[in-house]
């Protein structure tokens, strides 16, 4: 059965809190806070971007996987701020992590689900064995305007993972996924900032998405929450996530070890790769994962996933996702804002 061969996950160190950007445009910290439960969020450094992040992550999945990167036939980078409007992120991963140049990759975009989508790819390309393993990367630098509700939680950071059907760690038993045109959320070509629809995003959107592909999930695997011992989904902050796992009948205790957007924020296409990995850093074999993405514009990828013995013996082989997320320094807006561009000359 085709899974995760290996993962690894990196997340910037710098970090700014909710208040500090509320003290800028006059907003309510508090209330900030605990609507949308984000205390803060990570700042990439003026020398980190989608790129350096997924290449740090790919590294991390490499020393787990223990395998040779010129076996890696597939690379794929989701993501909605690619450093590059046109040329490829994938293939300065590839490039990076010595893997052969007789494969194929690409960069993939469907706002915060394009992580998943590469895994779902790697996937069939492992199944129909065209590759032997495939390299999936979820990660972002995400974008919020100056004194916009996005600013408080678009953060940076990433998860990649080597997808094969040898000497796995997770086996992935189930994937479905579920699409509509839903325009809650957009870029336009040449502009700095996305544009949102407001709670818009919320319904029809987020929760029309997650909770259509879960319940797929649910049929089409015969299960149903409590079968898992783990559940994690997107989440654009705090709140979202929650409340979803409680309309699918999942207990805190399931939920809680994916919720990282209260301290590291929206991560984009690495929210869930993100929270994926934090789970695989303590699940025991036999463990059953349950996995939800969502993407604005707007579609849902669903995964069930049951954890191997293999885990125990490789997950030290690489930084867990709780240690790299913990070593942190703190700035404020004025370096936050030099960090990400805001300032123009």
């Amino acid at each position: 059965m085709v899974g995760i061969v290996g993962y690894g996950a990196y997340v910037p160190s710098y970090r700014i809190k909710v208040e500090e950007i509320a003290k800028v445009w006059g907003d309510d910290p508090v209330a900030l806070s605990r609507g949308l439960i984000v205390n803060e969020k990570s700042v990439p450094s003026s020398d980190e971007d989608t790129a350096t992040i997924a290449v740090t992550a790919a590294r991390y999945a490499l020393a787990r996987a223990q395998i040779d990167p010129k076996n890696i036939g597939a690379v794929y980078v989701g993501s909605e701020s690619h450093p590059y409007a046109v040329k490829p992120t994938a293939s300065i991963v590839a490039e990076a992590v010595c893997a052969t140049p007789k494969l194929t990759a690409a960069d993939l975009e469907f706002a915060c689900k394009a992580g998943t989508a590469g895994i779902q790819m790697s996937m069939g390309l492992v199944q129909s064995d065209m590759v032997d393993y495939a390299l999936a990367i979820g990660a972002d630098t995400s974008q919020g305007a100056p004194g916009d509700a996005l600013e408080y939680t678009a953060s940076a950071g990433g998860a990649a993972y080597i997808i094969g059907n040898d000497n796995t760690v997770a086996d992935i038993e189930h994937t479905c996924s579920y699409t509509t045109d839903t325009p809650d959320f957009y870029r336009r070509e040449g502009e700095p900032y996305p544009s949102h629809g407001g709670r818009f995003t919320g319904e029809p959107a987020y929760f029309k998405h997650v909770l259509s592909a879960a319940e797929m999930l649910f049929d089409e695997t015969n299960t149903a929450a409590e079968d898992y011992d783990y559940a994690c989904f997107h989440q654009p902050n705090g709140k979202f996530y929650l409340r979803a796992g409680k309309k699918l009948g999942f207990t805190s205790e399931q939920i809680e070890r994916g919720l990282l957007t209260p301290n590291i924020g929206n991560t984009y296409s690495g929210a869930v790769p993100l929270a994926l990995s934090n789970i695989l850093d303590v699940a025991e074999p036999g463990d059953k994962i349950f996995v939800i993405s969502y993407g604005s514009g707007a579609g849902s990828d669903g995964f069930a996933i049951t954890v191997k013995d293999e885990i125990e013996e490789r997950r030290e082989l690489a930084p867990k996702t709780e240690d790299i997320i913990s070593k942190k320094t703190y700035v404020d807006y004025a370096v936050y804002a030099k960090f990400k561009g805001k300032i123009k000359m």
